[in-house]
């Protein structure tokens, strides 16, 4: 029996502005525009092709299921519309486990990656058993920097990804889950 690609279970996060779901095929079309957009890949790698962009969803929805964990598909409560991802990720060989962020440049300015980003640490600490979160940051991304510090997340020093992003700079931004459960309270 067949099951139905679009049942991926998962948790759902809310918050005031936003839900947080684990990826799913009606994510697709979006995901493909965001990250096809130069701007905000800047420091993600660089825009990706449709067929690229296909592969890295088709990636995160298999972090999902073999993991149970990978970065969440945003959902503007307002509209209903896909705006980004975010949430807990850790390829092979990264730096620690990160919580990271990308949404479509529209809703930049709005708080969004600050209010998904707690709501996804909440989750990761309560419920994957982390110790200590990272945001791997490329130094000239002072938005993301920002977003760093407002949750709390210190420079740690420079960080090395694995293959094939070992040639791209970044810094390493983080803090425990004693730190953030201090702020939190």
């Amino acid at each position: 029996m067949r099951s139905d690609p679009g049942a991926m279970q998962g948790p759902r996060l809310e918050t005031d502005r936003l839900i947080l779901r684990p990826t799913a095929p009606e994510d697709f079309d979006a995901w493909a525009v965001c990250m096809a957009d130069p701007e905000v890949n800047r420091f993600l790698g660089g825009p990706q092709p449709r067929a690229i962009a296909w592969r890295n969803f088709m990636t995160m929805a298999g972090s999902w299921s073999m993991l149970g964990f990978g970065m969440f598909s945003v959902i503007e409560r307002a509209t209903g519309r896909w705006v980004g991802r975010l949430g807990p990720w850790e390829p092979e060989g990264w730096p620690g486990h990160e919580i990271g962020w990308g949404l479509l440049r529209e809703t930049w300015g709005k708080g969004y990656a600050t209010e998904g980003a707690a709501a996804s640490m909440d989750w990761a600490f309560a419920n994957l058993g982390w110790k200590e979160v990272v945001h791997s940051i490329n130094p000239e991304n002072v938005a993301s920097i920002s977003v760093a510090k407002k949750l709390g997340s210190t420079l740690l020093g420079p960080g090395v990804l694995p293959a094939p992003f070992e040639g791209d700079v970044v810094d390493l931004w983080g803090q425990t889950r004693e730190q953030w459960l201090a702020r939190r309270r």
